[in-house]
């Protein structure tokens, strides 16, 4: 049977190449580097920030000055994989103005010391007895070493956690375990940085009295590719297909663009079972193969256009080929070389820490493992190049198939790969600075409010160009009271929401549940994950980070909408923030509403575009098939949710002076009734025990 591939409408977010994110300052930092180094007095430091944005050289710029002004006696950088301590090499960084170079003996980087683990944690204790001071090594081995050693001989040290997300607050993460402990001692300084503050398996990556300690430094995708002086468009497409991928791929895959391959698992329900022979249907599909590069280990094929395609196979289970064509792919000197390679195509490698700067396209065959590992793929595109103006992530999914025998599995690949495209076009947006409308409103410095200004009579919104950030006005806004509540509203929203478009009851009926009233989504589910996650947290402090988290997570779906097929150009008009259509798509939604509420955005459900799409691009079928494996799962009431929902009609009756009614129109208040009267009947069932 032909593969069929349905193309589901890209995410498009186009940026204003101002070059801000790429220029230096006097000590040759960064912005992000810059905004990460003010902070270097810090003993605890998390770094959040996008693959390139240069999280690697800001360690070096911190840590050297912990060595040399902050009384510390060395500095442990720990990564998850070998490749990654490549980021650590030597730097001459006082060429660039800073006041001394990076510079690791070679000796000490032991991601690239031969030999067992066992080895390698008795250099780290040498290293520990030794005067000299920094030392690079794999997140295994530095397990292994405090496994043996204890956390005490690394008093008075820095240890930098590289690809932080890997750590988990869960008691069987070692890593994580370890951190807690070390914290708990408060004798170590700790950076920790990622690209991506959440877990595919949505585990806290941090208790919360632990995260508590941290001071943050945030550095958005936007305000990254927004300064990038030659990428200006990025764009998230997913293609359904039926059948075989390999046949016909390359209705995705152009051979003009520099790309990542990435095939299914063996043991996806995508993958043929023979790995070595789908990587043969992608070169025969994309042409005449010539031979292999004897320098590289390239594979070679001709096009019909007469074009030979350097191709690199990381997916070949021979070590002698594989690691020759990964020594070729990290050769230094081909760094700069735009013609070195054209497709890289691999299983588990080229994901995380792998930089090839050139990558226009990175093309994913099948949901992968989590949605950390989609994020961290698609930031192999998201490097700026000469030339380089557009660059795309491609997930190719297998459509559900109500013969299938695995169709569970693909509808639930099928909700994954939607959660993966909500929290990327929210990890793309700019900021949100949310405001309450109040009587005494007026705009702020900083910010461009349109052609027409600032009008007091209706809701607002400002753009600061300088960073990016949007400024939104909304009426009944709940403000947080403490300095704890309003971090978490200025910096964990990205963090909620993923852990909002990963809770699988919340994703299946929002796309599902035909009797959904969004309320139930928007407070309840939303209410239920903050407490959670921020038990500390005063009831009106969670309050109010939940409607902040679901206002940001809304009026993205509203502006990405509104935006859909309206023209984006690099011009600015006078008096107007630079012209996308994200947004253009923001100011229009507001503009049609005039007077934006919070009770408006709650009633929104957040899953309404993401199902129109499925209904484009799904037979009918298939549709049905996935709605009715959902609905048979639906389950009544749980007690939790009753209480909360007992908990808003209190509130509701406040503010009205009664309760919720079971015969009001309103599905949201007669929801509530329902609530009341789910937990007075089980009240007087266990009175009755």
């Amino acid at each position: 049977m032909t593969a069929q591939s349905k193309i589901v409408p890209s995410v498009s977010v186009s940026y204003a190449r101002n070059g801000s994110s790429t220029r230096s300052n006097e000590l040759g930092m960064r912005p992000m580097q810059e905004r990460a180094y003010e902070k270097r007095g810090e003993q605890y430091l998390l770094i959040k920030s996008p693959p390139a944005s240069g999280k690697s050289r800001a360690l070096m710029f911190i840590a050297l000055d912990k060595l040399a002004n902050q009384g510390l006696k060395q500095a442990i950088i720990v990564v998850p994989e070998k490749t990654i301590g490549a980021s650590f090499n030597n730097e001459p960084l006082s060429t660039f103005g800073f006041f001394a170079d990076w510079q690791i003996p070679p000796k000490w980087n032991l991601c690239n010391a031969p030999g067992e683990e066992g080895g390698k944690v008795k250099s780290v204790k040498a290293f520990l007895d030794s005067d000299d001071q920094l030392l690079v090594c794999t997140h295994a081995t530095f397990r292994f070493a405090v496994d043996q050693f204890g956390i005490e001989p690394f008093d008075d040290r820095l240890i930098a956690v590289d690809e932080f997300h890997h750590v988990s607050a869960n008691p069987d993460n070692k890593l994580g375990a370890h951190l807690a402990q070390f914290i708990a001692r408060d004798r170590v300084h700790i950076v920790a940085m990622t690209g991506s503050y959440f877990r595919g398996d949505a585990e806290a990556v941090l208790l919360p009295e632990d995260e508590a300690k941290f001071d943050t430094v945030t550095y958005t995708y936007y305000e990254q590719l927004n300064g990038y002086e030659h990428l200006k468009q990025l764009d998230i497409g997913y293609y359904f297909y039926s059948g075989a991928y390999a046949d016909d791929i390359l209705k995705v895959l152009n051979p003009t663009e520099k790309t990542i391959v990435h095939i299914p698992s063996v043991n996806s329900r995508e993958s043929t079972k023979d790995k070595i022979r789908e990587v043969e249907h992608i070169l025969e599909e994309l042409g005449d193969w010539q031979g292999i590069d004897p320098d590289t280990g390239f594979q070679l094929i001709k096009t019909p256009d007469g074009r030979v395609l350097r191709i690199a196979d990381l997916v070949d289970d021979d070590p002698n080929k594989r690691d020759r064509v990964a020594v070729a792919l990290k050769d230094p000197r081909q760094k700069n070389n735009r013609d070195h390679v054209d497709i890289i195509i691999a299983l588990g490698m080229a994901k995380e820490g792998f930089d090839w700067i050139w990558c226009e396209h990175a093309l994913t065959v099948g949901y992968r493992a989590s949605l950390t590992e989609v994020v961290q793929i698609i930031g192999r595109a998201t490097r700026d190049a000469p030339g380089k103006t557009r660059a795309r992530f491609t997930n190719l999914i297998a459509e559900p198939d109500a013969s299938a025998q695995v169709v569970t599995e693909a509808v639930n690949d099928t909700l994954k790969a939607i959660a993966a495209s909500l929290l990327m076009e929210q990890v793309l947006a700019p900021r949100f600075n949310f405001v309450p409308k109040t009587p005494s409103s007026g705009p702020e410095e900083g910010y461009d409010y349109g052609k027409d200004g600032y009008d007091p009579t209706k809701t607002n919104v400002g753009v600061n160009e300088e960073t990016g950030q949007f400024q939104i006005e909304i009426k009944g806004l709940t403000k947080p009271t403490s300095k704890e509540g309003e971090r978490v509203c200025q910096e964990d929203l990205n963090e909620l929401i993923a852990a909002f478009v990963q809770d699988k009851t919340t994703i299946e009926r929002g796309l599902f549940d035909e009797e959904l009233v969004p309320e139930e989504l928007t407070q309840v589910r939303m209410g239920k994950i903050i407490q959670n996650k921020y038990p500390e947290l005063e009831e009106q402090d969670r309050e109010a980070v939940r409607q902040h988290a679901i206002a940001a997570l809304n009026l993205t779906q509203q502006a990405k909408q509104l935006a859909a097929g309206q023209a984006i150009t690099d011009e600015k008009q006078p008096g107007e923030s630079p012209n996308t259509a994200f947004i253009q798509g923001v100011r229009k939604y507001v503009t049609d509403v005039r007077n934006l509420d919070i009770d408006l955005i709650d009633q929104i459900n957040p899953f309404q575009e993401a199902y129109a799409i499925l209904a484009k691009v799904m037979n009918e079928e298939s549709l049905k098939t996935v709605q009715a494996i959902i609905t048979a799962k639906k389950v009544a009431l749980s007690l939790d949710e009753a209480r909360d929902l007992t908990k808003r009609a209190l509130k509701f009756k406040q503010e009205r002076g009664r309760l919720p009614s079971m015969n009001s129109p309103d599905p949201w208040e007669r929801r509530m009734a329902e609530g009341v009267a789910f937990l007075q009947r089980k009240t007087k069932e266990a009175e009755r025990v």
